[in-house]
C-alpha cells in the first residue's frame, strides 16, 4: 500500500453491503462472510464508523492472530475531540488493538482538508502512539486527490473509481485516474472504491472488474459483498479464472433493488432521469415505486451526491 510497509489484498472487502445501512446481515451472517474471505486470501477489509459494523469484525476476528486482517476505517471527524472519540469507539467496538488506515470519510478539496486540521492533528499524533499505522482519505472528487499530492501526513487515498465515472463528482474517470497515477507516483497507497459503481452497472461486471484491474496504480480494490456467490465471483475475477456457471446464475437470479440514502436532499434530478416513472419526491426526499423501477441506475447517474445504489 505505497510506502506505507501495509501488505494487502488486491481485493478489498467492502462492508458498506453487508451493514444496517443495506443488506443489514446478523452479526453472525456477516461475520461468517468475513470470515470465509480471509480462508480465501482477502486480508483487506474497508469499513466507516458511519456503517456500524464495528461488531462484525469483532466477531470475525475472534481467536485470530491481530496481522491476519488489515482494517481501514473512516470518520467525518473535524475537531481533536471528534477524532479521540472515532479512534475510541473503533478501537473498543472491533476489540482490536490497533487501527491499520483511519481516513477522514469524504473529503472534497484542500479546503475541506484544512477545516479538518484539528482531526489531522490528532490522527497523526496516534500513528506515533501506534494507534493507527498509517493516515489517509476518501474521497469522490478529483480535487481532492490533487490536493492531497501536496500532504505528506496523507499516506493512503481511496478515491471513486470505475468505467463509467459513476460518482465521480467533478470531473471524468480519465481526471480521476490522471489524479490517481500522479498520487501514487508520490508513494501514496491507492485503493479505489465502487468500481461497480455502488451496484448499478452489476450487469457488466466482468467489463467493470477488467477496466480497473488492468490500472497499474491501484494497490487494491474495494469491492461491497453481502454473499457468497458475490465472493466467490469477485475472487474468480481477481484470480483470473472464470465465474463457474452456477455461481453466475445463483447471482443472477438474485434479488436486488434500489436504495435511496436516508440523507437525500431531495433535489428532484434522479426523478426527471427516470424514464421508467418509478421515482417520485415526497416529505423532502426521493422514493421509489418498486413496481416500475427496472433497476436501469440511469437516476444514480443523475444523482450529484450518489445517494442512490443498486444493492
Amino acid at each position: 500500500m505505497g510506502r506505507t510497509g501495509i501488505r494487502v489484498s488486491r481485493l478489498c472487502f467492502g462492508s458498506l453491503t453487508l451493514s444496517p445501512l443495506q443488506a443489514n446481515l446478523s452479526v453472525k451472517e456477516g461475520a461468517g462472510l468475513i470470515e470465509r474471505a480471509m480462508e480465501r486470501g482477502v486480508n483487506f477489509l474497508d469499513t466507516a464508523e458511519l456503517y456500524d459494523n464495528y461488531e462484525y469484525i469483532k466477531e470475525a476476528m475472534k481467536g485470530k492472530p491481530r496481522d491476519r486482517l488489515v482494517l481501514a476505517t473512516k470518520t467525518y471527524a473535524y475537531t481533536g475531540e471528534m477524532a479521540k472519540e472515532s479512534l475510541k469507539k473503533a478501537l473498543n467496538e472491533t476489540g482490536l488493538g490497533y487501527i491499520d488506515i483511519f481516513m477522514l470519510h469524504e473529503q472534497e478539496s484542500g479546503l475541506t482538508l484544512k477545516g479538518h486540521h484539528e482531526a489531522i492533528e490528532y490522527f497523526l499524533k496516534a500513528r506515533e502512539k501506534g494507534y493507527i499505522r498509517a493516515f489517509g482519505v476518501s474521497t469522490h472528487h478529483v480535487e481532492c486527490v490533487r490536493a492531497a499530492l501536496e500532504w505528506d501526513e496523507i499516506q493512503v487515498i481511496h478515491p471513486i473509481v470505475n468505467l463509467r465515472g459513476l460518482g465521480i463528482m467533478d470531473g471524468s474517470v480519465d481526471d480521476m485516474l490522471e489524479a490517481v497515477k500522479a498520487a501514487r507516483d508520490r508513494g501514496k497507497g491507492i485503493y479505489a472504491m465502487k468500481p461497480l459503481g455502488g451496484g448499478n452497472l452489476i450487469r457488466n461486471f466482468r467489463e467493470c472488474l477488467e477496466f480497473v484491474l488492468g490500472i497499474p496504480h491501484i494497490d487494491s480494490i474495494a469491492i461491497g459483498m453481502q454473499c457468497d456467490q458475490e465472493l466467490e465471483a469477485n475472487l474468480a475475477m481477481f484470480e483470473g479464472r472464470p465465474v463457474d456457471t452456477e455461481t453466475e446464475a445463483a447471482l443472477s437470479a438474485r434479488e436486488r433493488r434500489l436504495l435511496i440514502e436516508p440523507w437525500c436532499e431531495g433535489c428532484g434530478s434522479c426523478v426527471s432521469a427516470c424514464r421508467q416513472g418509478a421515482l417520485y419526491l415526497s416529505d423532502g426526499k426521493a422514493h421509489v415505486n418498486r413496481d416500475r423501477c427496472i433497476l436501469c441506475g440511469y437516476c444514480a447517474a443523475n444523482c450529484g451526491n450518489f445517494y442512490i445504489k443498486v444493492v
